[in-house]
């Protein structure tokens, strides 16, 4: 299966400049790509764009040469840079895991989600626990495709490594297709297969 950009181009309104312009690019399942860039450069926008939330003015995105499905789950999952953003702060984290899938006990144990904070509010967690729990969301054995936007830059060192490692070993054991968005280039050689640098 393959994931594609084709010729993208996207600006926020039609007197601003292109954040993105005729921007194409290709992911294959298993494979793990960076897409290196100052902040500014669209990287977010792209992350959005691939992911189906924003629509871009001209180019399309294809999964496996058609366009990304409008309605049920999407194959291809975004795993944001701020975890906060990406649950209802009205429910606590059993049924926030429960509404995207059956999360088993056994991919949680990996994940290093612990028991108790299954009835905890999303206020309640630290930024790596409550990411944890936004990685195993997006796990679901439908998912073939995880665009990672700078999802560890606000965690400490010793939580990034433990990230990357635990969602490695997911993607490799699932040939998930990653697409890495990062400022940081040593993350990008040592995470990834290739590497595209987007410039301002």
């Amino acid at each position: 299966m393959r994931l594609e950009a084709e010729n993208i181009s996207f600006r926020y309104n039609s007197k601003s400049p292109y954040v993105l312009k005729d921007l194409s690019l290709s992911i294959e399942n298993g494979e793990r790509v960076a897409v290196v860039g100052p902040s500014g450069c669209g990287k977010s926008t792209l992350a959005k764009i691939l992911a189906g939330y924003i629509k871009p003015q001209t180019g399309r995105v294809l999964l496996d040469g058609k366009p990304l499905p409008e309605k049920g789950y999407c194959p291809v999952q975004l795993i944001y840079q701020h975890p906060e953003l990406a649950v209802n702060p009205r429910w606590k984290m059993d049924k926030i895991l429960n509404e995207a899938w059956q999360v088993p006990k056994e991919l949680m144990d990996k994940m290093g989600i612990e028991e108790p904070w299954l009835k905890r509010w999303p206020s309640e967690l630290s930024g790596g626990e409550l990411q944890r729990f936004c990685i195993a969301r997006v796990l679901s054995p439908e998912t073939r495709f995880l665009i990672c936007d700078e999802i560890t830059t606000m965690l400490d060192v010793i939580t990034q490594a433990q990230i990357w490692e635990l969602l490695i070993e997911q993607a490799e054991k699932n040939s998930l297709g990653m697409l890495v968005i990062t400022h940081n280039m040593a993350l990008a050689d040592r995470v990834c297969n290739r590497v595209i640098k987007l410039t301002e």
